[in-house]
């Protein structure tokens, strides 16, 4: 019997050290493009997808994470005095009434691998989501993360989001090897985590979006810990693939790499330049800079 992805799972409890010191008492997933968190981006995306149930793998100092998604009932009761119903709308609406919100302290950072297993007794015996909110992926209204969870509704597997990436970086990124079964999806034949150039069997990298099915949490307590000591989802999945189809698709859509500084630097650019209220004027201001 097919089962839909009504679950994902947000790890967000890294310490974003090449942040620092804007990310030293404030999460990285909280800097904000334009006038959202980069954590809200996400959201908005899995809900898009149909997401109705958001968990939360967090640490210590994430504290802000938690209070953005809570009802603030000080900053509303201001709003409604001041008269400003707009913004009160907005900030009511932020998330649908329907999405429920799971928080879970990882205790002790042990790699990606560890911080999806954290989230086993939520997810249960479901298919659910991954989304890493570095990576902000831009497609309209058709969002990466709805993209691949039509296609695990066609196929019943898990589904890694990837794209192609230049050759010379491959060492920042799972990279897979897969036959071709339509020009955007393949089967997964070969995951390698980092490989160097020299060694990587493609450039079709791994970035921050995955499908994965329950049976993920087995493997991953199989693997243990590997590179670096910690648990690697990467091995997991290298694993999963003896058992079971993983196919990889390449999304429609922009991705910029928000947990590097030049990612996130182009990322707020082009998002002010689309902002319904700035677009105009920061164009104006971008042509002015350019020629001055």
């Amino acid at each position: 019997m097919s089962q839909k992805v009504r679950k994902a799972v947000f790890p967000v409890a890294g310490l974003g050290t090449r942040f620092l010191p804007a990310t030293k008492a404030s999460p990285k997933e909280m800097l904000p493009i334009v006038d959202k968190p980069l954590i809200q981006y996400a959201v908005e995306e899995a809900v898009e997808a149909g997401i109705d149930t958001i968990i939360f793998i967090t640490g210590r100092s994430k504290n802000a994470i938690v209070d953005h998604f809570d009802k603030a009932y000080e900053l509303e009761n201001e709003l409604m005095i001041r008269g400003k119903t707009e913004t009160l709308k907005m900030i009511r609406d932020m998330m649908p009434p329907h999405v429920s919100f799971i928080f879970i302290r990882q205790a002790e950072a042990l790699g990606l691998g560890h911080a999806v297993h954290c989230a086993k007794r939520a997810v249960g015996e479901e298919p659910f989501a991954v989304i890493l909110a570095d990576d902000l992926v831009r497609n309209g209204d058709n969002g990466c993360l709805k993209q691949m969870v039509a296609q695990y509704h066609k196929n019943q597997c898990s589904i890694l989001g990837v794209e192609r990436v230049d050759p010379s970086e491959t060492d920042k990124y799972g990279i897979v090897k897969t036959k071709e079964m339509t020009p955007t999806l393949g089967q997964v034949d070969l995951i390698v985590e980092k490989p160097s150039p020299d060694r990587a069997p493609s450039n079709l990298a791994v970035v921050g979006r995955y499908i994965l099915t329950p049976k993920i949490f087995e493997k991953i307590e199989e693997t243990g810990k590997g590179a670096g000591g910690e648990y690697q989802l990467t091995d997991a999945i290298a694993a999963l693939m003896l058992e079971q189809n993983v196919f990889a698709y390449e999304f429609e859509g922009k991705r910029y790499d928000c947990g590097s500084k030049l990612g996130y630097l182009q990322a707020t650019v082009e998002e002010a330049l689309v902002h319904e209220e700035l677009r105009e004027d920061f164009l104006t201001y971008l042509k002015n800079l350019v020629l001055a």
